[in-house]
């Protein structure tokens, strides 16, 4: 039979990890770590996001602050924002909630965060300390994908890990970190030729490309690891992934569900950072 990766439980159990930490930081006479989120505009989607960060931290002890900018608001005063922010003796981690609006540049918004207090990861500074394997903020999702393998009892050492997609924010860190814990990586994406049949061979598959139930039942090696990194809301209100749940979960041997696989990773791995954003900067 083939077994359901429930990210929620896995997330409570780094969530009482954090606490944990908080807990000490505060008995040792310290501060709680906090967290600074920028939303900018209306978007629907980040503001159920950003709501479901800020409750996490305070399940935790993370004190947050948000900031809001009007979706017209030119990318300087974004920027300006959050080099303030970077100067706050008193603020650990900033936390420009994405996607920004059309006029607004990622990379300019990303690159202006400070990588002492970039809680997703995502600074070139960030994200070298993960190509050389060496101690930094990890990105949050590509984080909540290895524990969510762990956590399966899926060996990282020795594995074939396929990886669909090859994003900055996600399946570009998530290949790294599967090759760091030993697995041999194959990263695909769309100029990649016999995606299907490689991706056949794997014992982890990830798919974050973003085209829904791309993956299908022949894609996977019976008994695979298949975690969903895919968000797609569909006409009568569900939620499905990259990945042909239906069809897959009669081959996997283990898979998430969408929802509730690597959303509650992604935040857990959020609060992580910012305990070790809080460490990073007090040591």
């Amino acid at each position: 039979m083939t077994q359901i990766i429930d990210g929620r439980i896995a997330a409570q159990a780094i969530k009482k990890r954090v606490r944990a930490d908080v807990d000490g930081l505060l008995a040792k006479g310290g501060r709680a770590p906090k967290l600074a989120v920028i939303l900018v505009g209306n978007h629907a989607p980040s503001e159920v996001y950003v709501k479901n960060k800020e409750r996490a931290c305070k399940s935790v002890g993370i004190e947050t602050v948000l900031f809001r900018l009007p979706e017209d608001a030119p990318q300087k005063r974004l920027n300006d924002l959050i080099h303030r922010l970077n100067e706050d003796d008193g603020i650990d981690g900033i936390l420009p909630q994405l996607p920004l609006p059309a006029h607004m540049s990622r990379t300019a918004a990303i690159l202006a965060v400070d990588p002492k207090k970039d809680v997703d990861g995502l600074t070139p500074l960030n994200q070298g300390l993960l190509d050389w394997n060496l101690p930094g903020i990890r990105p949050c999702t590509p984080s909540g994908i290895v524990e969510l393998v762990k956590f399966s009892g899926t060996p990282i050492k020795g594995a074939l890990a396929a990886v669909l997609g090859r994003s900055l924010l996600v399946g570009a860190p998530a290949a790294n970190l599967l090759s760091h814990g030993g697995a041999t990586t194959i990263s695909m994406h769309s100029d990649s030729k016999e995606t299907r049949e490689l991706t056949r061979q794997a014992d982890i598959v990830v798919v974050a490309t973003g085209v829904h139930h791309l993956v299908k039942r022949d894609w996977i090696k019976p008994g695979a690891t298949v975690i969903d990194v895919g968000i797609h809301r569909m006409a009568d209100g569900s939620i499905q992934g990259d990945v042909d749940f239906a069809g897959v979960s009669k081959v996997a041997g283990k898979i998430t569900p969408v929802p509730g696989g690597v959303g509650p990773m992604t935040i857990a791995s959020l609060l992580v950072n910012c305990v070790n954003a809080h460490r990073l900067r007090k040591s």
